[in-house]
């Protein structure tokens, strides 16, 4: 499971990520920021109390983060099929929670990676500092046109705070039959074969292809947490 520290460096890799809040009016609110900092007990990113990002974190407590890095820009055949190059996308999900100027301080003084935080307190007064505490997500690495990789997609989920989450991929329960339909249907390569046929999550792209091919629906689909 990826440390909260590799999480970071992933999302640092990416640089600038959809931050997604719930509004007063219930409905969902993005804007581009950044974690710039972590440790042991989170992901930390700061904003201003006047604005409506500010608002959002404290009333609903909840954030949820995305983003994506590439080997080159997706291009498109004479037939309008689009060629994506490699990449990773990242996500995480959780509660976050407002640190207290004393926090940050003692936050600076552990680690440089809160210098900016500490300088933008004192240009803007009005910066505060929020860690995501507890929170779980998912590392999607992607190569459709297996230049890199053997198969097409490697998933490595990871939570911490006390979050939790589902282990990715679909389900083969033991109605299975061994005939091999679900093999077949699969164009990412995530069946094994066996008694029953099993399928490895973390390259699972949950198509649904295999669920659908089932002649006596032995796959079954797996929440996501």
């Amino acid at each position: 499971m990826l440390s909260i520290e590799e999480v970071f460096n992933e999302f640092q890799e990416i640089g600038c990520c959809g931050f997604a809040t719930v509004d007063e009016k219930g409905c969902l609110s993005s804007r581009i920021a950044h974690f710039f900092a972590y440790d042991e007990e989170g992901l930390y990113l700061r904003t201003m109390t006047g604005k409506p990002f500010y608002r959002e974190l404290v009333r609903g407590g909840q954030l949820s983060v995305t983003g994506e890095r590439t080997a080159g820009a997706c291009t498109w055949d004479e037939d309008n099929m689009p060629h994506f190059q490699p990449g990773i996308m990242m996500r995480v999900s959780g509660r976050v929670r407002q640190l207290t100027p004393e926090e940050v301080a003692a936050k600076a003084a552990a680690s440089d990676l809160f210098n900016v935080a500490v300088y933008d307190i004192d240009k803007y007064p009005e910066t505060v500092v929020f860690v995501l505490e507890s929170a779980w997500g998912e590392k999607y690495r992607y190569d459709f046109n297996m230049v890199e990789m053997d198969h097409k997609v490697l998933r490595e989920r990871f939570s911490w705070g006390g979050a939790t989450f589902a282990e990715p991929g679909f389900h083969i329960t033991d109605d299975c039959i061994g005939c091999g339909a679900c093999a077949e249907a699969c164009t990412h390569k995530a069946i094994i074969a066996g008694s029953p046929y099993s399928i490895r999550g973390s390259w699972c792209d949950e198509c649904g292809n295999c669920h659908n091919a089932c002649p006596v629906g032995a796959v079954v689909e797996k929440s996501i947490a």
